[in-house]
């Protein structure tokens, strides 16, 4: 198994009942907001996709661009990197980092030629249940409309 889970990725593609594509999305939520976020809507039973795969990081600026590599590599379909509000992190200027590493990582994938609706990002802090809900849905929507990940078939 790779170090970002994504092993079983490529063989976990799921067709909705209706013979549609349901992609598979990896989430690296921040641990003080965007995943306190998540857990208020799961406990608040909000209703939204179960198609992202959450990996809980302590801020959203210690994510590396190349876990997102490393995840489309894998097969995921997309990524959604969710942390605090700009201004609000809990170490000061994490989310700073984040925004200015990720804004140059998607125009990279555009530049290699990889949809740029693959890659996401979000704000969402512990209070915004509805909110992370509705980027969920949001996301699985614009990853379904981008269609199957065909990059860890050209890797092979």
């Amino acid at each position: 198994m790779s170090a970002l889970g994504t092993d079983s990725m490529k063989d976990d593609k799921k067709m909705a009942a209706d013979g549609g594509f349901e992609p598979n999305i990896v989430g690296f939520l921040c641990n003080w907001c965007s995943y306190a976020g998540a857990d208020l809507a799961g406990t608040s039973r909000m209703q939204y996709p179960p198609n992202v795969k959450i990996i809980r990081v302590p801020c959203s600026g210690r994510v590396n661009p190349l876990f997102i590599l490393k995840c489309l590599m894998d097969g995921a379909d997309g990524v959604l990197i969710s942390g605090c509000h700009i201004g609000d992190c809990h170490y000061s200027e994490g989310n700073y980092y984040a925004r200015r590493r990720f804004a140059v990582l998607k125009n990279f994938l555009e530049y290699i030629g990889i949809d740029p609706r693959r890659f996401q990002m979000s704000w969402v802090s512990a209070a915004e249940g509805d909110k992370w809900a509705k980027v969920v849905k949001e996301v699985v929507e614009d990853i379904r409309n981008a269609g199957p990940n065909t990059i860890s078939a050209e890797k092979k």
